[in-house]
């Protein structure tokens, strides 16, 4: 009886025994299972941010793709539009009629014009032509812009003070020779707030005027003489012109452009260098409340002298744009407009409607971001 207790307890040690073995390998596999899980979850996440970065990867490049698409097509659309921008409509049909000038009335009445005063011949309006093939003279004139400057050399613009100021700097870009249906269309597809320019209409171009009427702002390019210039603007203004006969082109113009505001100088380094000269004609635009900007085609300009004598503010040309007509120049000159517009609070620059001009504002729209964008009445 004795031994048969004895080999109880030790039965019971032994399942127990088991029992603890069996729990220990049930921890271990659910241990490892557990482990395994983790792993297999790490890696399944590891794969899932691998494939999501991937797609976002392709989602990016497809973007990045059809920006790039969308950028070419917009500066084809640009180039586009530009093709014929280097080009101008040549002479109009039989029938349309150039803008006569007005004939001087005899040296005795000269001393006081008046607002009174006829023209002796009004400017005729001209009728609207039918755009004929481009002739190869015309588009001549479009390849250099440098013919508005007397020299080599680009005249400096005054100096200036530093202004510190938490506004905006502000930033004006005048066209100046818009004249054509090709220049005004370049001009708007920018969709930017800038100046156009017209020249007075002409024999070879009659309709500068019905296109500046269009426009809610514009300005008139006034052709004045320049030191050297062979294509010279009909009726240009020249230094022995007299009180009475600049007063009648004036007076002209504000009949072709009713509601000009701003005038700037086409060519014009020798006009705008004779003192006698522009005291005529500055004294004649404020008599019709026009301000004369001066595109500085001259480091002689006596603009700044004879605003002040008659209290008026001066407005002069910062930057030319495309003296030189690459378009990296192009560039470089538009930024140099945006950092004087920052160190003064504001900056003109002029350019013309080339081709290389309007690609390279059209690419300067993010520099622009900088500066306020205005007309020259916005300054």
């Amino acid at each position: 009886m004795s031994r048969r207790k004895k080999s109880a307890p030790k039965k019971q040690s032994n399942i127990l025994t088991y029992i603890a073995w069996i729990l220990v390998f049930i921890v271990v596999i659910m241990g490892s299972v557990a482990v395994g899980y983790y792993l297999g979850y790490e890696n399944a996440k590891k794969d899932a941010l691998k494939k999501e970065s991937s797609k976002e990867q392709k989602r990016l490049s497809v973007v990045k793709k059809l920006e790039d698409e969308s950028a070419k097509k917009d500066e084809l659309s640009v180039n586009n539009r530009l093709k014929e921008v280097l080009k101008k409509e040549s002479k109009p049909v039989d029938g349309a009629e150039e803008i006569k000038p007005a004939q001087e009335s005899k040296p005795a009445k000269e001393t006081k014009p008046t607002k009174e005063s006829k023209l002796s011949e009004e400017a005729k309006p001209v009728k609207e032509s039918k755009t004929a093939e481009v002739s190869e003279e015309a588009a001549k004139e479009y390849e250099d812009a440098s013919h508005e400057v007397d020299g080599a050399v680009l005249p400096k613009p005054p100096k200036r003070e530093i202004v510190k100021s938490s506004a905006r700097p502000k930033l004006a870009i005048i066209i100046d020779d818009v004249s054509v249906q090709s220049h005004v269309s370049a001009i708007k597809g920018l969709h930017l707030p800038i100046t156009m320019s017209f020249l007075p209409p002409s024999k070879s171009r009659p309709n500068s005027h019905t296109l500046a009427a269009k426009e809610e702002f514009y300005m008139v390019h006034l052709p004045m003489e320049a030191q050297s210039f062979k294509a010279e603007e009909p009726l240009t203004l020249k230094i022995d012109d007299s009180q009475l006969k600049i007063s009648q082109r004036i007076v002209e113009l504000k009949t072709l452009f009713p509601r000009v505001g701003y005038i700037n100088n086409h060519t014009g380094s020798k006009f705008t260098a004779n003192e006698p000269a522009m005291d005529k004609l500055i004294s004649t635009l404020k008599s019709q409340n026009i301000t004369f900007v001066d595109s500085r085609t001259t480091g002689n300009s006596k603009a700044s002298k004879v605003s002040k004598k008659y209290g008026l503010n001066y407005i002069g040309r910062d930057v030319f744009l495309d003296h030189q007509m690459d378009k990296p120049y192009i560039l470089s000159q538009i930024k140099k407009a945006i950092e004087i517009a920052k160190t003064h609070g504001s900056a003109i620059a002029i350019g013309h409607p080339h081709a290389n001009t309007i690609l390279a504002i059209n690419e300067s729209k993010k520099l622009f971001a900088d500066v306020e964008l205005v007309l020259v009445e916005g300054l």
